[in-house]
């Protein structure tokens, strides 16, 4: 007879004793009682550490929590490089939990694809946009003869392989969260978010995989992510396979003056703020103070001023016309290769787009035009592209070998995924080039060099 009986219900394991054993709630790890259904709980997530201390202390379970669909056997085309069977063994030799970070383009898809086949287990991939959810759906079915389930994209589909955007996964999560052995978060980061995180708490999955360029968050999330997932099993930086696996590249540093004119708006914006954080003694080199002045600027006059000036003064840095010409010579120096800029803004976009004729992409493009774009830049009938974030990541960028990085945030995860779009390894061997362009004399330049 069993000691312990554990099942799944709504999110939660349901937990419970034999009247027999002399056990309580607190005797045991992650549980608690939960006084509204009079049962213990713990959360779904925590099922293979309480498996694991039940097994250690020698007590009988009844264990009817997983409700595994089935499965055939499946195997895939795939041969993993080096570093890709590396990643995979250490994820492997880690419990099967944790997460793996490695460059984009240098195949993290692949590895997730080797890991739902090593472990032979129905698998839930939860990834954070329509055109990856379409991805991951394709190579899935591509590389095994099974049904492929969705959820998200305008289906709500659930097979022992499924794939699901995050946001799906949030809303459908408590109630299929025993149907899967295995879940893959790509774009792991992404699960730091504050609603996100419910997703891993709601999935029984025993085996965890995280797949990321850049771990790490600014707010200090990725450490929820370890506690969901895994720690970080493996990485590798994309120096350590530039010119064997990605393509060798450089990055250059360009530097433009501010116009006359320019100068003189970006220097009177500048001193409306930098005086209102004098007198209200916010540093901004804080977070918490950034978000301080956000909160004031909702009642206070003087820095509601402040902050707009500070606004207006990164439009013109980031926006000038020096940034404009920069980019007409490294246009006409690369007129025969692919070229994709980045900018940080919407209008300087559609700005740029018209005075050079290049196809724009940004969250206001609809999704058939913008597959349309990168089809016609896949095949060579466009041989430029201009865009605001939305290819940073999450979206299969075709082939480039130079990038112009106009304008952009601080943000070293979005520096290397800008990156990583030109460094899929070249037919021809050549290197790949990212342009930065940074206004001289402006915050701009502490910015890009936070970034790197």
């Amino acid at each position: 007879m069993a000691d312990v009986t554990i099942s799944f219900e709504g999110g939660t394991l349901r937990v419970e004793i034999d009247d027999d054993l002399p056990l309580t709630a607190s005797d045991l790890p992650f549980i608690e009682s939960d006084p509204r259904s009079k049962t213990l709980r713990a959360p779904a997530f925590r099922y293979a550490a309480l498996c694991d201390y039940f097994d250690s202390q020698n007590i009988a379970t009844e264990d009817s929590v997983l409700d595994l669909p089935e499965l055939p056997t499946i195997l895939s085309a795939y041969d993993l490089r080096e570093y890709q069977a590396d990643a995979l063994d250490s994820w492997d030799d880690a419990n099967r939990r944790g997460v793996l970070e490695l460059p984009t383009g240098s195949g993290k898809t692949v590895i997730g694809v080797k890991a739902i086949e090593k472990c032979g287990t129905p698998t839930l991939v939860v990834v954070p946009t329509i055109d990856l959810l379409e991805q991951w759906r394709g190579i899935l079915e591509t590389e095994f003869d099974v049904p492929i389930g969705q959820l998200g994209g305008g289906e709500q589909r659930v097979e022992a392989l499924t794939v699901s955007t995050y946001d799906s996964a949030y809303l459908r999560a408590d109630d299929i969260g025993d149907r899967f052995g295995l879940v893959i978060f790509d774009e792991v980061h992404h699960l730091g978010g504050e609603g996100y995180r419910e997703i891993a708490r709601l999935l029984a999955a025993p085996a965890r995989m995280g797949l990321t360029a850049t771990f790490e968050r600014p707010d200090g999330a990725h450490e929820v992510v370890t506690d969901l997932v895994g720690e970080k099993v493996f990485d590798i930086d994309v120096d350590d396979l530039a010119g064997e696996h990605l393509a060798p590249y450089d990055v250059k540093r360009l530097t433009v003056e501010l116009t006359t004119e320019e100068r003189e708006r970006y220097e009177r914006k500048q001193q409306v703020f930098t005086r209102y954080l004098a007198q209200s003694s916010i540093d901004m080199r804080s977070g918490s103070d950034y978000l301080e002045l956000v909160k004031r600027s909702g009642n206070d006059p003087k820095a509601r001023e402040a902050l707009l000036a500070n606004q207006r003064a990164r439009d013109i840095m980031m926006n000038s016309e020096g940034k404009v010409t920069a980019l007409a010579d490294i246009l006409r120096q690369h007129r025969d290769d692919r070229v994709i800029v980045f900018t940080a803004h919407n209008d300087l976009v559609y700005r740029l787009s018209e005075r050079f004729l290049i196809p724009a992409i940004t969250h206001q493009t609809a999704a058939a035009e913008r597959r349309e774009i990168l089809d016609r830049f896949r095949r060579g009938v466009y041989s430029r592209v201009i865009t605001s974030n939305v290819l940073d990541e999450g979206v299969d960028v075709p082939d480039a070998n130079v990038a112009v990085v106009l304008s952009g945030s601080g943000s070293e995860r979005e520096f290397t995924q800008r990156l990583g779009r030109i460094l899929r390894p070249k037919e021809d061997g050549g290197r790949a080039i990212l342009y930065e362009v940074v206004t001289k004399e402006t915050a701009e330049v502490r910015v890009a060099n936070r970034r790197r």
